[in-house]
């Protein structure tokens, strides 16, 4: 019978996706969640805690999970919570009489439930990567009775090992006005 071989990883993006595929239970989502760190992350691959947008300062757990959560728009299970938003705000009157309002009323706290379960979602994806080799975690802030999290401190990640190669090469061009500015 036919017995695949493993085929040589020929290139670094290659080897990514190959340990991907093996360490993730979820491999397009983590590779999605590495391409973000890598595009906020400085030159030593260090991302957060705190994220510069056009919005204002976000932590970086906010920014991943805002940036990822336009992947769920149209599965039904997204279609279903704004459902049942605008119900239970329409139970509740809250609901104000301009349509446009209240549409703006419904997405906020859509977006409030998605950010909420999504940070869910990156932990887990966030641990397996970690657990591969591929990131770094580490917290920043102030600290109240808390030795690790909590206590108003905010996650860094750190690319490592084969995640690196999605910094790009150190001899390319920097941009005068990057997307996004990192701030400590």
């Amino acid at each position: 019978m036919f017995q695949p071989t493993a085929l040589p990883v020929t290139s670094e993006m290659s080897g990514l996706l190959d340990c991907l595929a093996r360490a993730s239970s979820r491999p397009r989502y983590a590779f999605m969640v590495l391409s973000l760190i890598a595009a906020v992350a400085d030159r030593q691959g260090e991302a957060g805690p705190f994220i510069l947008r056009k919005e204002g300062r976000l932590t970086l757990r906010d920014f991943l999970c805002d940036s990822l959560s336009p992947m769920g728009g149209r599965d039904p299970r997204r279609l279903a919570l704004t459902q049942k938003v605008a119900a239970e705000l329409a139970r509740q009157r809250l609901l104000p009489p301009d349509p446009e309002a209240a549409t703006h009323m419904i997405g906020e706290e859509v977006r409030k439930r998605v950010r909420a379960s999504g940070k869910t979602n990156l932990s887990r994806a966030v641990s397996e990567l970690v657990s591969a080799g591929l990131l770094k975690r580490y917290y920043k802030g102030y600290a109240v009775d808390h030795e690790n999290r909590g206590g108003q401190r905010h996650a860094v990640y750190v690319l490592c090992g084969r995640s690196r190669c999605l910094l790009g090469h150190d001899d390319a061009p920097v941009q005068a006005e990057p997307k996004y500015q990192l701030c400590a």
